[in-house]
């Protein structure tokens, strides 16, 4: 019970919920059921039979004629007195809130309760039991003990709204849900300070809490408070169906809860009428949405868990009563999640994406989830990312819902770093840089999540070569510093997919850049059989290129090694002031430094020798390439050449201005064409 300590409802004067009428015309002691029948304990025999399903009411017309407006608009519409038996089959609340009625109308004591008295007021509605027939009628009655007794206490009134769910739209149209809403709104949102606590949320084992209800009178104490977790309400909030659920989720958020909480209760709910999005014995929830609730509190009253189940068949598919059901809750689920960003996890995002696509929810909703998840895409795993097909696609995988995932990611990172600032010059100036600082680690994350999913879908025999490139280019060139996972997918891919030409093994490998590679996916690259020539080329001379390059460095550090020396004491310097995670980093890059350095003396040794080889070799060539000396018939023919051209010059230079020299100079070239 949820009341005020200076206020108690048991002062007021309502019987302590026991309604009781003393103006009636038939004494009786009460009413007496046979078999499906009911009748009035007295001796004046019965004039009016009360048909309502399969049970009947045998009562007198005088008692319900003067306090029920229905039964006197009945008996006069039907202008027959001697009526005696009249249906009411539509009577909100059944045959249960009539008999209560019928007692209030007879003067018999009826005891008022959480469970009964949404469907009596229902009942007094319908029967139209005003005060312009009785003073203090029922309506009137159970009127006040809703809005002083029901409304002032949380169980009650969560008791109340989830006996609404079978009073549509009567109880909606009387404003009970409403108010039910709004009362426990107001309640979840309230400060526990002076107010006594009562509700259903199960503890943890291992922390021993106080029954609220058994608290003393005088106002709690801070250590008190503590104990009281953030998330007291989720379990008593989520016994409500999804439209009275819906209700007061909006009537919270008005209030201004955190939409941290608003999106944890969101996932409590999800978790206990959607089983498809959990496996039996799930564990705690993701350390990522709980962590602004254990923040808050210490203890916590729900120890819920979403696992996804990532294995099973495209078949798999609840009965249609069911998957109507949870497509409803889904669709609902999705209209009322907070629009920031990290009230929710990725992680759920996608596994109600999944069940979304497999409840065929309307698409327009999926469009907003997709978006959702497009927002903190950095955030998700891979595990979350294999969605199946459920549309009779050819692939194993849903590869296009992940690129549509991957294109909403870029439109928020772009969005969001185009976005104006109001801030000044330099605010705005290391703004901008800690925006693109963020949202270059993001790129980065995502590029090795999407080079994760391309290695997992790679060995599906139907994914299609465009499908994996267009995913491949999705993202930036900026967005991978290292194409080690690129080139795991390639190799990947084309283990299971054999049969490629060579020009559309060429078109896979274009996603690649060789100069991004490890010297160890390099050295696999080189002795990778199933990559084009031309890539093997690539990845050779981008591999010498390197070992170049590090030889140079080395040479040069070894030259003014003393120049380096202070770098080193302020590179210390530096990881002293650095997180933990940085530190554990720069740890592992030093040790495949020093690694690499080895490598790199060995393979400039192994250079060394190879030179000196090279110029024995060179020598050896250059002694057998080496002119020997010819016979004498040679030597002698050579000498007569020779001779014969320095006579022809001279004579040339003595007279060169002959008139007769051309003349003299063409007739042996036209003898010796006539000899020939």
């Amino acid at each position: 019970m949820w009341e005020s300590e200076s206020e108690s409802v048991s002062g007021r004067d309502y019987g302590n919920g026991v309604l009781s009428n003393t103006k009636h015309g038939v004494k009786t002691d009460g009413f007496e059921q046979k078999g499906q029948s009911w009748y009035v304990e007295t001796d004046i025999p019965s004039d009016l039979l009360v048909q309502i399903g399969d049970v009947s009411f045998h009562l007198h017309k005088y008692p319900l004629l003067s306090r029920s407006g229905k039964m006197n608009r009945i008996i006069y519409e039907a202008r027959d007195e001697e009526l005696s038996r009249i249906a009411l089959n539509d009577l909100p609340g059944g045959w249960d809130a009539f008999e209560l009625a019928a007692k209030f109308c007879y003067g018999i004591a009826v005891d008022l309760t959480a469970t009964n008295i949404s469907g009596l007021r229902c009942a007094a509605e319908y029967l139209e039991m005003t005060e312009d027939l009785e003073e203090g009628n029922l309506i009137f009655k159970t009127e006040a003990f809703l809005s002083y007794v029901v409304l002032s206490s949380w169980r009650d009134s969560i008791l109340v709204l989830k006996s609404c769910e079978r009073l549509s739209p009567w109880a909606e149209n009387l404003q009970i849900v409403r108010r039910c809403s709004e009362s426990i709104a107001w309640k979840a949102c309230a400060n526990p300070k002076g107010i006594k606590w009562q509700y259903t949320g199960r503890l943890p084992t291992s922390v021993s809490s106080p029954k609220w209800n058994e608290m003393k009178d005088s106002s709690p104490s801070r250590n008190n408070q503590q104990l009281v977790p953030p998330d007291w309400w989720f379990e008593d909030v989520s016994i409500l169906r999804i439209d009275h659920f819906v209700r007061v989720i909006t009537a919270i958020k008005v209030k201004g809860m955190r939409h941290e909480l608003i999106g944890a209760v969101l996932m409590h709910y999800a978790t206990k009428w959607i089983p498809g999005l959990i496996k039996e014995g799930a564990g705690s929830l993701d350390d990522c949405n709980n962590s602004s609730i254990s923040n808050s509190s210490s203890s916590s009253s729900w120890k819920g868990g979403l696992h996804m189940i990532v294995s099973g068949s495209r078949d798999e598919v609840p009965p249609t009563v069911q998957a109507k059901d949870q497509r409803m809750i889904i669709e609902s689920l999705i209209s009322i999640i907070p629009q920031q960003k990290d009230s929710v996890s990725c992680s759920f995002l996608l596994r109600l994406l999944r069940m979304a696509n497999l409840l065929k929810v309307a698409p327009a909703l999926v469009t907003e989830l997709e978006k959702r998840v497009g927002m903190q895409f950095e955030q998700a795993m891979l595990a979350d990312l294999l969605i199946p097909s459920y549309n009779k696609s050819e692939t194993l995988y849903d590869v296009d819902l992940v690129q549509r995932l991957l294109e909403h990611f870029l439109v928020q990172e772009q969005t969001e770093s185009s976005s104006p600032s109001r801030s000044s010059f330099s605010e705005k100036h290391m703004h901008d840089a800690n925006q693109r600082g963020t949202n270059l680690n993001a790129k980065m994350r995502v590029a090795k999540l999407v080079d994760s999913y391309l290695t997992e879908v790679s060995r599906d025999r139907n994914l299609s070569l465009t499908k994996f490139q267009v995913l491949a280019e999705a993202l930036p060139e900026s967005a991978r510093t290292c194409d080690d996972g690129l080139y795991r997918a390639i190799d990947s891919y084309l283990k299971a997919h054999p049969t490629l030409s060579e020009h559309e093994r060429k078109r896979l490998c274009r996603v690649m850049d060789c100069q991004k590679l490890s010297i160890d996916a390099c050295m696999h690259a080189a002795q990778n059989e199933r990559l084009p020539l031309r890539v093997v080329v690539q990845v050779l001379f981008s591999e010498q290129v390197k070992i170049s390059n590090a030889i140079s460095s080395s040479s040069l550090k070894d030259a003014g090694e003393s120049h380096y020396q202070p770098l080193v004491s302020n590179r210390k310097t530096l990881l002293e002031a650095t997180p933990q995670s940085f530190q554990e980093g720069w740890t592992t890059a030093k040790k495949d430094i020093n690694t690499l350095k080895f490598e790199l003396d060995s393979v400039k040794a192994k250079y060394l020798q190879l030179q000196n080889d090279m110029e024995n070799l060179q020598k050896q060539f250059d002694k057998i390439t080496k002119p020997k000396q010819g016979s004498g018939w040679t030597a002698g023919w050579k000498k007569l050449s020779k001779l014969t051209k320095m006579t022809h010059l001279e004579s040339q230079e003595n007279s060169p201005h002959a008139p007769n020299a051309e003349p003299t100079r063409k007739t042996p070239r036209r003898w010796r064409n006539s000899i020939s």
